[in-house]
């Protein structure tokens, strides 16, 4: 790789504010001076990423998606609209 053109990458954690669930990896993320740190579990001290959704939290990986009721919308729309009297 060419010296000077990429980006520090380290160790991260990401916090997900909605399940509350940390999880250590590496990012390019470690360059960011965002100024929040987090002790980990092994005592070292990691820049933290505050994130809204993670796998741990996220309707699809977690089986809480809603299940749209289509029949029941084609229903209302008729009922809304009306059918047509033709073919």
């Amino acid at each position: 790789m060419r010296k000077g053109i990429h980006p520090e990458y380290g160790p991260v954690v990401f916090r997900d504010r909605a399940a509350k669930h940390t999880f250590l990896t590496r990012s390019t993320l470690a360059a960011v001076p965002a100024g929040k740190t987090i002790e980990w579990e092994d005592g070292n001290t990691y820049p933290v990423v505050d994130v809204e959704i993670s796998n741990v939290s996220h309707p699809f990986y977690t089986g809480t998606a809603r299940v749209l009721d289509t029949a029941g919308r084609v229903e209302r729309f008729e009922r809304r609209y009306g059918t047509r009297g033709g073919a």
